[in-house]
């Protein structure tokens, strides 16, 4: 009887050991591990502080405060044919000038050394013959797509982009994160379709 009672008790600790590793296992945003199904990750985050927007295109979107920055769009996204959260998306808000737009850039890069290391690359450049020197230019050349600045951050546990972005109707400030667990699901799944 006894023996039997250690072997439940060490059966029901070793799940629940392995339960909270796989959890720990996941690149998390703002604390939340990035996995789960669709729902039970929305909910997490409007219980964050998170409002539902809506969903466009099998991607939940969310608007709120992000690392002291107002009004930022959340998407949420699932791997396509599983609902399995695998990548979140924060897009700033959008900005009017090269200098704003750099500033948020460069801070939140800062923000992100001091956290995870230097980036893995980093490329801040602009796809244009010879460097355009005044603010009105640089935020042209964002609005054409011929700005290349972004910085990946590779962590055991996934990576995490940050770039910015920009069309002629607007311009900002985009940080991804991938979790590496889900990431391979999606890419084991891709390569079952081989």
């Amino acid at each position: 009887m006894k023996k039997t009672l250690v072997i439940l008790i060490f059966a029901i600790t070793t799940t629940i050991a392995l339960a909270q590793t796989n959890a720990s296992d996941h690149l998390s945003f703002k604390g939340v591990p990035i996995d789960g199904t669709l729902n039970e990750y929305v909910t997490k985050m409007k219980q964050g502080g998170f409002v539902m927007l809506g969903t466009e295109d099998g991607v939940v979107m969310l608007k709120g405060d992000f690392a002291s920055y107002k009004d930022c769009i959340i998407g949420v996204t699932t791997l396509k044919g599983k609902d399995l959260v695998s990548k979140i998306t924060v897009i700033f808000p959008a900005l009017e000038s090269w200098s704003s737009l750099s500033s948020n850039y460069l801070n939140i890069k800062e923000m992100l050394t001091e956290k995870y290391g230097d980036p893995s690359e980093s490329v801040e450049k602009f796809d244009v013959y010879g460097d355009p020197k005044d603010d009105g230019t640089k935020f042209m050349y964002v609005q054409l797509d011929k700005c290349k600045y972004y910085s990946i951050f590779k962590t055991e546990k996934g990576n995490i982009e940050l770039q910015i972005r920009g069309n002629h109707s607007s311009s900002f400030v985009v940080l991804s994160y991938f979790d590496k667990i889900n990431s391979d699901i999606v890419k084991q799944k891709a390569m079952d379709d081989l």
